[in-house]
């Protein structure tokens, strides 16, 4: 862990997670193998993120969010390891547009998130989805580019045609 980062009570940061200078992990997380926390983050709490998942300066995490395996979320649209000039870039030529992944949000394993996505509340992105623009409070998205294909509860396993925005869903398995 870099000097300056915080780690919350009770988060279990497992062999080879890296967590950069400025970043905020909050309580009762958990961070797998090889995971990386750049600069900046901030991860709310109760968030579960898997073995070799990378979030890049810009990433911002509410609660109970959950990363899978090998995620990406980045922070560059135009990416380059040079200046036009031929010299290597350096972290003010970098322009950062910023990933927020709100409340109860689940990014599936091999999912990449480009700069400059909101991913709602509830929302569930499948494994390998590539996801290019935002995605709306329960919605479940799938495939390169991800599309809406469902709307999901709060457990994740109940599937709806139809959500009123601003409600929360819920399943027979979430009100057990």
């Amino acid at each position: 862990m870099s000097l300056g980062a915080s780690v919350g009570e009770g988060t279990r940061v497992w062999m080879g997670a890296q967590i950069r200078e400025g970043a905020r992990v909050g309580q009762r997380c958990t961070l797998g193998r090889n995971t990386y926390v750049d600069a900046g983050v901030t991860v709310g709490d109760d968030c579960k993120i898997e073995n070799n998942a990378s979030l890049f300066t810009g990433v911002t995490l509410e609660d109970r969010v959950f990363i899978g395996p090998h995620a990406c979320l980045t922070n560059d649209r135009n990416p380059r390891a040079t200046r036009p000039d031929g010299t290597l870039k350096g972290a003010a030529d970098w322009t950062v547009d910023p990933i927020h992944v709100a409340l109860g949000a689940s990014i599936g394993a091999g999912s990449v998130v480009l700069p400059g996505v909101t991913i709602g509340r509830f929302a569930l992105v499948g494994a390998g989805a590539v996801v290019t623009r935002d995605v709306a409070p329960h919605s479940l998205v799938l495939g390169n580019p991800a599309r809406h294909v469902a709307f999901v509860c709060v457990c994740g396993l109940g599937r709806f045609e139809r959500h009123q925005e601003g409600t929360e869903l819920h399943c027979e398995r979430c009100l057990a």
